[in-house]
């Protein structure tokens, strides 16, 4: 049966968001008068205390976005870079450790959300900080409701807050006890008022109070507080102490920038705007490429033989992605998304799933995988398909608190034509300590570093970690129509992959598009600590049909059936003749999606 749509239709403004409060937040601001780049700012520090198990105000923020003057995309890089004193030789030699942490301080990069959400509303908003600030100010002071993953999460790692993790104890565990229903965070309620009390004493000008509160985090308390907790070890993963590596310097020198956004085109006049190869988002350039326009649907869903080509077309993507993208070399990336380059790797697309790893060699350059990868005990190899297992269930949480791609997104469009699409992550509550006088812990987005030296993501001190984080933006014939994006970690572009072409070949709405049955491969190394992977192995919604998923694994693709509804927490909203659309997964429960 086809999926039906009812996506939100209107035509003043629009937004989307993992949380429906966070969605409410960007809607009351747009009916205030802000522009999309002010709900965007506003929703992202509500989800930030309504979503602390999947995003911080340790952690980071990319977005793309266009403006209403100007419709070429854009990226805002609010991704923190590694320490100075963060190299292969502190971690490997010194350590003795072969991959950075996924948990405790180790892993810390410069956060990035606070400068790159205020750096977004000084350039692009109309609002002061304080206008946007008071709405997340309010949930963390007088208590936001718990939704009904959080408890679940705080309870995987309560024993290690109490053994090793006081502060954080202290933080989610009053009076002993795990919440239930609502909680309070009085200790990031204060920073932020201390940081708004700087920006007041900035005197009049709202990009004047927008500094001061940088300044005041990068330069001035929250820097010394982070610096001071870091010098102090504290367990992680390893299951042994280690003080961070990240300083006050590291944040006084780093902040958040803006960048041309990489744009691929599509089939049907469509065109894809990502971030660059520092992230993840070239894959789907890649993806597409590959794919050129060559799969199919019946009745709104894909068929056999499209799911068997996109997922072995995400395997060749994505060994590229370990071989050649990250901040610390030279990314051929105009050859990986080139026509001639897809068409040499596309013969490697055939009717027989694939189980090996196979980089492709651009320009002719020899590819180079980490040895970790390499290596047959990087293989798990033991047909794990449990609640641990790579890309299932969000969040994925250890009892040690090692994590899997926990974070949110925001999608907002106005009547003016701005748009953006952001995906904050980091600063998990689960990712390291709670720094008490703040009120929040530090991001561990640098486990997506190696510790070998010479590979494309490499740890490298001011380097930024090869990220997951991957929002969108849709452009047809030159004109934005589309935000969208999900959580997920290295499952974001595949998920969004079977939304887009749901909806571009699919022929559905949004609403129905984000409903659409949704697969992923993970035949390929993880992003996350311990960087396993599964070769061969297709995660899918049971919604696909029987004689879909039997054809698949007669392909020789090891089937993983998940359920009716369980991949994926896309948002998008769009613009198009005058109208704006929303719409959110429900797969969660907590995803909303509004119109006026």
């Amino acid at each position: 049966m086809a999926p039906v749509g009812y996506e939100q239709i209107g035509t003043r403004g629009a937004a989307s968001s993992t949380h429906y409060l966070g969605t409410a937040t960007a809607m009351a601001v747009l009916a205030r008068g802000g522009n999309a780049f002010d709900a965007a700012v506003a929703a992202g520090f509500v989800l930030q205390v309504v979503e602390p198990h999947l995003c911080g105000p340790g952690g980071e923020v990319p977005a793309v976005f266009v403006t209403a003057h100007d419709p070429t995309p854009t990226v805002l890089c609010g991704q923190g870079v590694a320490p100075a004193a963060a190299t292969v030789e502190r971690l490997r030699g010194d350590l003795g450790l072969s991959l950075v942490p996924g948990t405790g301080l180790l892993a810390a990069t410069v956060p990035g959300a606070w400068d790159g959400w205020l750096t977004l509303l000084r350039d692009h908003g109309t609002m002061s900080l304080a206008e946007v600030l008071q709405p997340a100010l309010d949930y963390a002071a007088g208590g936001f409701p718990m939704v009904p993953r959080i408890p679940p999460t705080i309870s995987a790692v309560a024993e290690h807050f109490r053994a090793h993790w006081p502060s954080s104890a202290a933080t989610w565990l009053p009076d002993g006890r795990i919440p239930q229903r609502r909680h309070r965070l009085p200790a990031l309620a204060a920073t932020w008022t201390r940081l708004l009390q700087a920006a007041a004493r900035a005197g009049a000008g709202r990009e004047r109070q927008l500094d001061a509160a940088r300044d005041a985090w990068s330069r001035g308390f929250v820097a010394a507080e982070i610096d001071s907790f870091c010098r102090h070890p504290v367990r992680d993963e390893t299951g042994r102490d280690h003080a961070g590596l990240l300083t006050a310097d590291d944040l006084a020198r780093w902040s958040a920038s803006y960048e041309p956004a990489l744009v691929v085109p599509a089939a049907a006049g469509w065109s894809v705007a990502k971030l660059g190869p520092w992230s993840q988002g070239p894959v789907f350039g890649q993806l597409l490429r590959l794919l050129d326009g060559a799969v199919s649907y019946a009745g709104g869903i894909a068929t056999a033989d499209t799911v068997h080509r996109t997922v072995e077309a995400a395997k060749l993507a994505f060994a590229d992605r370990e071989a050649w993208y990250g901040d610390s070399a030279d990314v051929p990336l105009a050859t990986l998304l080139s026509a001639d380059y897809a068409r040499l790797r596309r013969p490697h697309i055939t009717e027989t799933a694939s189980l090996q790893l196979r980089p492709g060699a651009p320009d002719g350059r020899r590819p180079r995988l980490p040895a970790h990868v390499t290596h047959p005990g990087a293989t798990r190899g033991d047909g794990s398909t449990g609640p641990d297992a790579a890309g299932l269930g969000e969040p994925t949480v250890g009892r040690t608190g090692a994590v899997r791609g926990d974070t949110v997104h925001i999608d907002v469009v106005d009547r003016a034509g701005n748009m953006i699409s952001a995906t904050p992550s980091g600063g998990w509550l689960q990712s390291s300590p709670t720094i008490p006088t703040l009120g929040f812990c530090l991001g561990t987005r640098a486990q997506m570093f190696w510790l070998e030296p010479g590979l494309a993501s490499t740890l490298l001190p001011g380097r930024r970690p090869r990220t997951t984080l991957s929002p969108s933006l849709g452009l047809r014939d030159g004109e934005p129509r589309l935000a969208f994006g999900t959580p997920g970690g290295d499952q974001q572009d595949q998920w969004q992959l079977c939304f887009w072409l749901a909806h571009t070949v699919g022929g559905l709405d949004l609403q129905a598009a984000i409903d659409a049955p949704t697969w992923h491969s993970t035949s390929f190394p993880a992003s996350f600590a311990p960087r396993d992977w599964e070769p061969g192995q297709l995660v899918a919604e049971s919604r696909l049909g029987v004689q879909t998923l039997a054809e698949l694994r007669r392909r020789g693709h090891r089937v993983v059936d998940v359920g009716e509804w369980a991949l994926g927490r896309l948002c998008a909203v769009g613009r198009e003749d005058g109208e704006v659309r929303a719409a959110a997964d429900r797969r969660s429960g907590d995803g909303a999606a509004a119109a006026v």
